[in-house]
């Protein structure tokens, strides 16, 4: 049975969970709260890959308290040995009598097994307590688990009436400090970030995060050496990078994306061949390939042209869209460019997910 207090405790493991965003990947965020006698005894989160799993911290806080107990998990204990030993042995081995698990790991590797281990060692198990919720935590981990394909977010700056640059191509800014600093969280829980050589060379971008753009709290909790920058992914499909763009004088890796193997000479860089018989980059094919090198979640960053092919290919699962309070008229460049759609039923349709004011701007998330 469910009750009250089981999802009051799933709560905690969720907040926990959640300390982990800036850090995990490419391993899912968990969280694990162990509880005897209406108490907390012991929590923890998986904080890096490679690192401790939020079951051993819990259970190391709780030491032989936890004989009795009860664990709330966001995630299904781990089954197999990756780079640590398996979640399960030591839930089992420590002499907890109830696991409460938020959703099953579609993990091959786990899969169930996890659950089954824990019932077949007489623990009672209880699956499916704010599963929503545990979803939402790990969006680009299950989705690249479940279809061999990343989460991808596109992010898109804009007027009240859709521009995001003036004719001249002057752009900056058209949202508040407040809105740039909003981008910076979205950035660092990424994966990687996705642009274009010509985004790269046009807006001198560096697509890093900026650690003191973190609001306080984040700043609080991640110190300088724990933030992760994202893998920069550049698509450079006629081989215009010349090694002089800002991308490459910042801290982090970066990918470049062409479609021959040729040497490259670029700082700090590793290249991607995307080798489909297209002239130009299969997108669907370089998400597969960002997948297989266990890229959970890719935040997109590029030009109006770039975001209309990915948008038109239903390639995008999440936008998240800035407005600014401005008009910028008709002259101005639109927020995306999409191919000549000859019927309303065609026109690509997205959800409203989420509405928030960010300063002077207002943030909309929508999904597919």
């Amino acid at each position: 049975m469910i009750s009250d207090k089981d999802q009051f405790y799933m709560q905690q493991a969720i907040e926990l969970a959640k300390l982990g965003r800036f850090t995990t990947t490419p391993n899912p965020n968990v969280g694990c709260v162990i509880v005897k006698d209406n108490r907390i005894i012991g929590e923890g989160y998986h904080q890096k890959a490679g690192e401790p799993h939020a079951e051993v911290y819990a259970l190391k806080m709780a030491g032989n308290n936890a004989i009795g107990s009860t664990a709330y998990v966001t995630l299904e204990p781990c089954s197999h040995f990756g780079r640590t030993p398996p979640c399960v042995d030591a839930l089992i081995k420590s002499g907890i009598k109830r696991v409460v698990i938020a959703m099953q790991d579609p993990n091959p590797q786990v899969a169930g097994n996890g659950i089954k281990r824990l019932s077949d060692a007489g623990v009672e198990v209880c699956v499916g307590i704010l599963k929503d919720q545990a979803e939402s935590l790990n969006k680009g981990f299950l989705k690249r688990m479940r279809t061999g394909l990343p989460y991808v977010q596109l992010k898109l700056a804009t007027s009240l009436d859709g521009k995001i640059a003036m004719a001249s191509g002057e752009s900056k800014w058209i949202t508040s400090s407040k809105a740039r600093e909003d981008v910076q969280q979205f950035r660092a829980q990424a994966s990687c970030i996705l642009s274009t050589r010509k985004t790269v060379q046009t807006d001198n971008a560096s697509l890093t995060v900026r650690r003191h753009q973190l609001p306080d709290d984040t700043q609080k909790i991640y110190p300088t050496e724990k933030i992760r920058q994202p893998i920069r992914v550049i698509i450079d499909s006629k081989h215009q990078l010349t090694g002089d763009e800002n991308i490459f004088k910042q801290t982090g890796e970066t990918w470049v994306v062409r479609k021959q193997n040729t040497p490259i000479n670029l700082p700090n860089t590793s290249l991607i061949v995307e080798s489909s018989t297209n002239n130009n980059i299969d997108l669907t094919n370089l998400l597969k390939i960002l997948a297989k090198k266990q890229m959970n979640s890719v935040w997109v960053e590029a030009g109006s042209q770039f975001a209309g092919v990915l948008i038109a290919q239903d390639l995008i699962d999440e936008l998240v869209i800035y407005y600014a309070p401005k008009l910028l008229g008709h002259n101005a460049l639109d927020m995306c460019v999409l191919p000549n759609l000859h019927a309303l039923s065609l026109a690509p349709h997205f959800r409203f997910e989420s509405t928030k004011m960010i300063g002077e701007d207002l943030r909309v998330i929508l999904k597919r």
